[in-house]
């Protein structure tokens, strides 16, 4: 067995050239691949430790790399690896918890502001002209919207819900979670909120939708979440208020949601992930009113990127020296 061998399948988008891959190098033999849609098993090939990102890794490519020991996701979200497949033939995998946390609830809140405050449409204006042919010495198109006061609804209150909890109540707003079976696991994050004097109540999730000014949605997608958002769920949304999603896509039905959103229903959506990624031309929230799409870069900026990375290093070091550590249990 060549127990330094290391492959990454597709380190583009972890490292596009401005972090370096030297503190792995030194654990092994790399190669790198920017990235890998195709031919899987002959890019694996005898390495004993492989990361992948979205390239997938199933029961087939598994049994077909028999010197592969170790996987490492360069993800918190598992779903690319049949870890039960790696588990029957002892092969670790792990994953990289929690390194995207400040980064996405900062760009949540980005999304949020940009819905109230049309920052970018205002800009916009200012560079055609329309501000320097107003007759007023101040100019705005509809409505602003000021969050003080509002009702923040949070879907998963995990530690990114948790973290645009806490900003969202720093803007004043009134912070409400989903009912979760889990009371234990978010009673204790409720306690660490409250303990930093962020007040969070609990409503079952009908009610958060119907009653919440703002939904924003952190829960993992699961079979029983997709299509969480559907039809039916945004009908008892208030009519001015806002929804968006910043974990799956598929956590919305993307054709009730367009359709809601062109018969006036919702103030406005913002989402950075979409069902299929990178879309399809005729995506369904692409042109569509009062929403705005960004591509599946709120996890991007250069830190959270350099924590992911830190991690992912330590992980297959930890492996290495026999003491593995973030492991994705099946």
């Amino acid at each position: 067995m060549t127990q330094d061998k290391i492959v990454v399948l597709d380190g583009y988008t972890l490292n596009p050239g401005d972090l370096s891959w030297d503190a792995l190098k030194a654990l092994g033999g790399l190669t790198v691949y920017d990235r890998t849609s195709a031919g899987v098993v002959d890019r694996i090939g005898d390495a004993h430790c492989v990361l992948t990102n979205k390239v997938i890794l199933d029961a087939a490519i598994i049994q077909a790399c028999p010197n592969l020991a170790y996987v490492g996701i360069t993800a918190t979200g598992t779903n690319v690896v049949d870890v039960e497949a790696a588990a029957t033939r002892n092969i670790v995998v792990t994953n990289v918890p929690e390194y995207g946390t400040a980064s996405v609830a900062q760009h949540t809140i980005a999304l949020l502001l940009e819905m109230t405050n049309r920052v970018a449409e205002h800009h916009g204006d200012v560079a055609t002209g329309r501000w320097q042919q107003a007759t007023d010495f101040c100019f705005w198109t509809g409505t602003l919207c000021e969050l003080a006061d509002r009702r923040l609804g949070i879907v998963g209150l995990g530690a990114i819900g948790a973290r645009v909890a806490a900003i969202g109540a720093a803007l004043g707003m009134h912070v409400v979670a989903a009912e979760r079976r889990d009371s234990r696991t978010q009673a204790a994050r409720i306690r660490e909120l409250e303990a930093a004097g962020v007040a969070v109540s609990i409503a079952p999730l009908a009610e958060l939708f119907r009653s919440a000014d703002v939904v924003s949605l952190h829960c993992p997608l699961t079979d029983e979440s997709r299509h969480l958002v559907d039809a039916e769920r945004l009908g008892t949304m208030k009519p001015d208020a806002m929804l968006i999603n910043t974990a799956r896509g598929a956590l919305i039905d993307e054709v009730a949601l367009q359709a809601a959103l062109e018969r006036g229903h919702l103030a406005g959506a913002a989402v950075d992930v979409l069902d299929t990624e990178p879309p399809s031309d005729g995506s369904p929230l692409i042109g569509a009113p009062r929403c705005i799409v960004t591509p599946h870069m709120a996890w991007a900026t250069l830190a959270s990127r350099q924590r992911l990375m830190n991690v992912a290093i330590q992980n297959v070091r930890c492996f290495l020296d026999g003491d593995p550590t973030n492991v994705v249990k099946s």
